[in-house]
């Protein structure tokens, strides 16, 4: 290939890849109130941080590999890398599961465990890196969320509502086609 036709083509790769990520972004900013979502529902979430240090009962690193972050949540069944985002009283926060949890909880309903910083900003509260709770509201350790899935993971765990840790979804590997695809208006569009 001459020197002259190889320029071209990077040339025009290039060009591709600008238009691409350009009408990705104006499609982003376009104000789109609608988002795909593939399971809607709502559940009672708590809030754990795991620093991996053992001083507020931590087991180490979080079972999908990452380190603890903000939108990392712990889920009882749904598949670890499951993506999508919780909203509570009008805030709208993003999160991937990348734990396993709660485990007792879940068997009374509490479904979803938030990281510490996203409960915090949620809930208009304070992440404590001492204590590695949350200061500032009251005491509560428990809020009633809504959240949309909008990609499922690709490995073990249970692609529907989620259910107890007890029912050892969260280590079966769900090869149903999922069904269920919902249309959800965006809380802050």
């Amino acid at each position: 290939m001459s020197a002259r036709l190889r320029s071209f083509a990077l040339l025009t790769a290039s060009a591709v890849t600008a238009l691409t990520i350009g009408s990705t972004a104006a499609h982003a900013d376009s104000g789109d109130t609608e988002q795909r979502g593939v399971l809607k529902g709502s559940t009672t979430a708590s809030y754990f941080w795991d620093d991996a240090s053992g001083r507020a009962g931590d087991t180490g690193l979080p079972a999908a590999g990452k380190p603890m972050q903000k939108g990392l949540v712990a889920s009882p069944s749904w598949p670890l890398m499951t993506e999508g985002y919780v909203v509570y009283k009008g805030k709208k926060m993003p999160f991937f599961v990348g734990d396993r949890g709660p485990g007792d909880p879940s068997s009374r309903g509490v479904m979803l465990d938030l990281d510490a910083k996203t409960f915090a900003e949620l809930t208009g509260g304070k992440f404590n890196p001492e204590t590695l709770g949350v200061d500032g509201v009251g005491g509560e350790g428990h809020i009633k969320i809504d959240y949309v899935v909008t990609k499922w993971g690709d490995g073990v765990g249970k692609k529907s509502f989620p259910v107890a840790f007890s029912t050892g979804a969260w280590s079966e590997k769900d090869t149903r086609p999922v069904i269920q695809s919902v249309s959800v208006k965006n809380p802050t569009g």
